[in-house]
């Protein structure tokens, strides 16, 4: 082949060639008008006599494993008309003097590996139809010269780090169809003059990003606009109330997640779908609106799934604007009577009613105490375990599907999924292969698809996601119930995937190379999981019981923000919900939590002790901790928790993860994490604490391991009303400086030798920090006691 220097074409797409590109190939085929290698499997780096080519019409090189710089050699290509180095691994920043390349119509350099800002001087390619950087790493402000592209048509910077303003003159870009921002740090306000001119555009996506303000009114009205997604900013406004015009084209909105309020408008009625999901409209929803509008966590009235009239009025009186309390009447009491009589009334009342309840409250102590005593004796209790629910209960014609998102046809699904291409396959799940989907409009999606032998085995997870709604879960976005033989489930993609994959990440090709989260995201991480599990325990009613808290159902999206996923096995806490808190306060012995076929039961506790194997996860980096159950993982666990002692923070040294680059204050909350973790993985259920006090602590750590002063210990030690740390009922007690225990030899456990690498930024002995000579100090998790943890695998 290196004989053919006549060479005009050579299109080898979606061949096998693995290898590099050969250095003769911008030597000796210098007639070549046409290079179209995509999908070819080369490896390397672009060669830079590609740079010799100059006939060169059509550089193809997407979709390989290309590595290294991109080539200041290809700017000499000035009859370049298409150029496309798309889904490769190419690193480094886009070269400025691309601005020469005066014939490009298409630049493509997505899903790569690129940083820095976009060069200025692209705003010279004045035939440039087609900008597309998306799925890289490049920040900074965009520049203004982009405004100059007078030809553009398609211009998509998702996915990267782009901040500022939005200060694009986008008047002269008037022949622009599509325009995606979405994934970016862009915030301010948008202006209506923005879009004014762009008559011609269809697909406007500024999603996930910090923008506020009035949303521009010309946005509801662009008749040639079929797609716009502004979900998950900070717009705020009403609805226009202008009416629908029948010229205007069907389209789809998505402004879930903003501060949009007031009632709906007759513009309503345009739009084939539009999600108003999370935002503060009220009102009544008409039959029309309820068509085509998913309208979930509003203050709509006579709704399901809408905010709490005290969030709805909070947001309403803070903009001074009425709120009608979802219809109900507000009861004003009558102004009172300032008399003689009402004076005295007014202070003997209280005292009456206050020693009545107090005699109430000393019998029905004294009532639960008897009960419990003759619960003690009580010694085979049986124990049900609860599965999923019943899928014969929960009628499909009693779902709401509507409110569950989009419905697809199969042949959207296929397409999206390239025919369930295994390169589109993310994993197979327990419930189902997960695949990656990438929608008409450009929307990456994950779709579950679902082949259980039981039939509408789908629906536990719909009804869960139909009842219950709050942000720390991964988001359905719509369903595809039509199959018979297979159902689908589409969620939102988290561009972090789960924590089991991110927690350690490859940073380079070969493999060899890992980073690893920082602390302070760790910990973010840790608060948003205790946020999701408080959510299920405490705010449900009944409440729920995930069951697969593990780090492989632990989503994230691209800030790190925690979506908890798996929510398949979601159902009611078995057993009295209230005798289980008696229980934990007076400390009597409970049930196993295991069932007679040695499944796990429906018990907050089980989540727990889950959350508390995530913690020490995060803790330790030991990869598959919250997974495994094996007989190895469980030796490791009963070698690492006597390293975790509230007494001695650099025993803790021995089991952190040794990737981790923390000072001294950082290892206070690593310390505090690891307690809290030691805590949840107490083998007595009634142990445990309850996840809201897990919050709070993960939320304040330092409070977990630093001391108090004499005088406000002492005043705990009389009253802890008010201190959330007293809730910890069963995890917390009275220490001294002089009831330090022994301890194990210090021997480090992680993957790596030796043991934490950390800066020490103050000079400081680690038990100055917990210990007082002669003082005794209030922990508030404490360390199970050693007859506790014989078995910690009891789970």
């Amino acid at each position: 082949m290196a004989n053919f220097s006549s060479l005009g074409y050579f299109n080898a797409s979606r061949f096998s060639l693995p290898g590099s590109i050969p250095e003769w190939f911008g030597v000796r085929l210098s007639g070549l008008k046409v290079l179209d290698l995509r999908g070819c499997s080369i490896v390397g780096g672009i060669p830079n006599s590609l740079g010799n080519l100059s006939s060169l019409a059509v550089l193809d090189l997407s979709d390989n494993g290309l590595t290294g710089f991109v080539p200041e050699s290809l700017s000499r290509l000035e009859g370049l008309s298409v150029l496309d180095l798309s889904r490769n691994l190419l690193v480094g920043s886009v070269p400025a003097s691309f601005g020469f390349l005066r014939n490009l119509t298409l630049l493509d350099l997505s899903k790569n590996n690129l940083s820095g800002f976009i060069p200025p001087d692209i705003g010279f390619l004045t035939k440039l139809e087609v900008l597309n950087l998306s799925g890289n790493s490049m920040s900074s402000l965009v520049p203004s010269q982009l405004g100059d592209l007078s030809s553009l048509v398609d211009l998509d910077l998702s996915f990267n780090s782009f901040s500022g303003s939005l200060g694009l003159d986008l008047r002269v870009l008037r022949n622009v169809r599509r325009m995606v921002f979405g994934n970016n740090r862009f915030s301010g306000s948008l202006s209506g003059k923005l879009f004014a001119e762009l008559t011609q555009l269809q697909v406007i996506v500024l999603s996930h990003n910090d923008f506020s303000g009035e949303f521009p009114d010309i946005l509801w009205s662009m008749p040639s606009v079929r797609f716009l997604d502004a979900s998950e900013n900070m717009f705020t406004g009403t609805l226009p109330n202008s009416s629908w015009t029948a010229t205007a084209s069907p389209a789809v909105y998505n402004l879930s997640e903003n501060m949009f309020y007031g009632d709906l408008m007759d513009v309503m009625r345009r739009f084939s779908v539009i999600d108003l999901s999370n935002n503060y409209f009220k009102g009544k929803v008409s039959e029309c609106a309820r068509k085509s509008a998913i309208l979930y966590r509003n203050c709509f009235r006579g709704e399901s799934s809408q905010r709490s009239v005290a969030a709805c009025a909070s947001f309403y009186s803070k903009r001074r604007l009425p709120f009608d309390n979802f219809g109900l009447p507000v009861k004003r009491p009558p102004p009172p009577k300032f008399d003689e009589k009402s004076q005295r009334n007014t202070i003997i009342l209280p005292v009456v009613l206050g020693g009545l309840g107090l005699i109430a409250i000393v019998i029905i102590f004294l009532l639960l105490l008897i009960l419990c005593t003759c619960k003690r004796r009580i010694t085979n209790q049986r124990v049900t375990s609860v599965g999923p629910l019943a899928t014969d209960v929960i009628p499909k014609e009693s779902l709401q599907l509507l409110s569950l998102g989009k419905g697809f046809t199969y042949q959207q699904i296929l397409r999206a999924t390239r025919e369930f291409s295994d390169a589109n396959l993310i994993k197979h799940g327990r419930s189902g292969d997960l695949f990656l989907g990438v929608l008409e409009c450009g929307v990456c999606v994950v779709i579950k698809r679902i082949s259980s032998p039981v039939k509408d085995a789908y629906l536990p997870e719909l009804n869960f996601f139909s009842n219950v709604s709050h942000p720390r879960f991964v988001p359905l976005l719509g369903h595809c119930l039509n199959n018979e033989s297979e159902r689908f489930l589409i969620y939102k993609y988290m561009l972090k995937g789960d924590l089991s994959s991110s927690l350690y990440r490859t940073e380079s090709s070969d493999g060899d190379s890992l980073q690893s989260l920082d602390w302070i995201t760790r910990l973010k991480i840790a608060v948003g999981v205790a946020e999701a599990l408080s959510y299920l325990h405490h705010e449900c009613t009944p409440p729920l019981v995930h069951r697969d808290v593990q780090a492989s159902s632990i989503f994230l999206d691209d800030k790190f923000e925690v979506r908890l996923g798996s929510l398949n096995e979601v159902c009611a806490q078995e057993g009295n919900i209230h005798q289980s808190r008696i229980t934990r306060l007076l400390r009597l012995p409970q049930t196993s939590e295991q069932g007679p076929s040695g499944t796990p039961t429906t018990t907050c506790a089980y989540d727990v002790y889950c959350l508390g194997k995530v913690l020490l996860e995060l803790v330790t980096g030991k990869m598959g901790l919250s997974t495994s159950s094996d007989g190895t993982m469980k030796e490791w666990l009963e070698e690492a928790l006597p390293y975790i002692s509230i007494h001695d923070k650099e025993l803790l040294t021995n089991i952190v993860d040794p990737s981790l680059i923390i000072d001294e204050d950082l290892l206070e909350e690593v310390w505090a994490m690891a307690i809290v973790a030691k805590s949840c993985l107490n083998p007595r259920p009634a142990k445990r604490p309850l996840v809201r006090y897990i919050l709070k602590a993960l939320e304040n750590p330092l409070k977990v391991v630093r001391e108090e002063s004499p005088s406000s210990a002492r005043l705990r030690t009389v009253s802890s009303k008010g201190s959330w740390s007293a809730g910890l009922f069963g995890s917390w007690r009275w220490c001294s400086s002089s009831d330090v225990a022994s301890h194990p030899a210090a021997i480090p456990l992680n993957k790596a030798e030796g043991g934490i690498s950390y800066k020490h930024s103050v000079t400081q002995s680690s038990q100055g920090s917990v210990q007082n000579a002669g003082g005794d100090h209030l922990y508030i998790f404490s360390e199970p006691l050693e007859e506790d943890m014989v078995r910690p695998h009891k789970d």
